[in-house]
């Protein structure tokens, strides 16, 4: 397994430990339930380096993004970043990732999946006949997520950028905790606010700007968190995660990613997809919310009152900040309105559920 430059202080602060994409990473610290309520409430901090960072530089660095992702990058300006996807050639998912502008038409930063690294890498460069220069530089780049209401505060005092009022999807670059060239965006994955802070891992950064962050937080009640809480996160918020909710055989428009797939370029699969869009679509990436007491999981079949089953759950836990079991699930389109009462198979037993709106939260 590999360690992310973290991986002891977790080990110190007694973070429950686990391989997560040939990573050891820590899955929980105080309990689930309690990191989660202190993310959505006030602050937190996860340890996110195992993510995958590559730089794309070059006068067809942007026509690259463009033939290989399914937003329209064209879009970005300096400073912007947008969410998308990689379609194969089925049009399936291979990644979903973020785009980050550098300079405008010239330098791009990617973020992927940190499961999914090699395969990006390779799936880009395959499509790479332009000599785009590619730099993977996901063994070198330490990521820290701080999310919450109050992480924004707390994280001001470190910078004299001013990141109070730095928009959704957008992020900006210079000193942070006296170490320079340090990127810090607003891309959060857990719908609770905060800033993601990105830099090398040199000349001891990574201590430093560990120690600076709980320097500026702690006292506050800021705390470091999970990637188990994380999850109940991204799922009270119906974010996608690759390999539950999107892979390589599932459609980004029966994902409910349609607003990322843009038929005005040309991109892998678009005649695919712009098929499928006529056609209409068979399939839907729905919420669920149950009904009777059970807690729908990964791959559970999904019925309908006569026990036909009409699709399968893709993710689901028990919402710490609703207090009731959630999901997320493939149906057939035919029930996939809100309000359909749908089935959830748990081992002998059809326990019922409904169909409702996402966000959960």
């Amino acid at each position: 397994m590999k360690n992310t430059p973290f991986t002891q202080k977790h080990i110190g602060l007694g973070a429950k430990m686990a391989e997560f994409a040939g990573y050891n990473m820590p899955i929980s610290y105080s309990g689930i339930n309690e990191e989660h309520q202190t993310v959505r409430n006030n602050a937190g901090v996860f340890d996110v380096s195992h993510m995958g960072e590559f730089i794309l530089k070059g006068p067809d660095a942007l026509d690259l993004i463009q033939r290989v992702t399914s937003n329209d990058a064209s879009k970005l300006t300096d400073g912007k970043a947008q969410y998308s996807c990689l379609p194969n050639e089925q049009g399936g998912i291979v990644d979903d990732l973020l785009v980050y502008c550098i300079e405008t038409n010239n330098v791009y930063m990617l973020v992927v999946n940190a499961s999914n690294i090699e395969k990006d890498w390779n799936w880009i460069s395959k499509h790479n006949t332009k000599g785009v220069e590619m730099h993977n530089i996901s063994d070198k780049t330490s990521l820290l997520a701080v999310q919450g209401p109050k992480a924004v505060q707390y994280m001001q005092t470190l910078t004299d950028m001013d990141i109070t009022n730095l928009k959704y999807y957008t992020f900006t670059k210079g000193t942070f905790a006296g170490v320079e060239n340090v990127l810090i965006s607003a891309t959060g994955y857990t719908g609770a606010g905060g800033v993601e802070i990105y830099f090398e891992d040199k000349d001891n950064n990574a201590e430093l700007i560990w120690n600076k962050i709980f320097e500026a937080g702690s006292a506050g009640g800021m705390k470091p968190i999970g990637l188990a809480a994380r999850d109940t996160l991204r799922l009270e918020m119906g974010f996608c995660l690759y390999g539950n909710d999107i892979d390589d055989t599932t459609s980004p428009l029966e994902a409910g990613l349609g607003w990322i797939t843009k038929f005005t370029k040309d991109f892998t699969a678009r005649p695919i997809l712009e098929a499928q869009k006529a056609a209409g679509l068979k399939n839907k990436l729905v919420g669920i919310e149950m009904i009777d007491k059970g807690i729908p999981r990964h791959h559970y079949k999904v019925q309908d009152a006569n026990g036909n089953e009409i699709g399968y759950v893709t993710s689901g836990t028990q919402a710490p900040s609703l207090g009731k079991a959630i999901g997320m699930a493939y149906v057939t389109k035919e029930n996939a309105a809100e309000g359909t009462e749908v089935f959830v198979a748990v081992r002998d037993k059809a326990l019922k559920a409904k169909v409702v709106k996402i966000p959960f939260a």
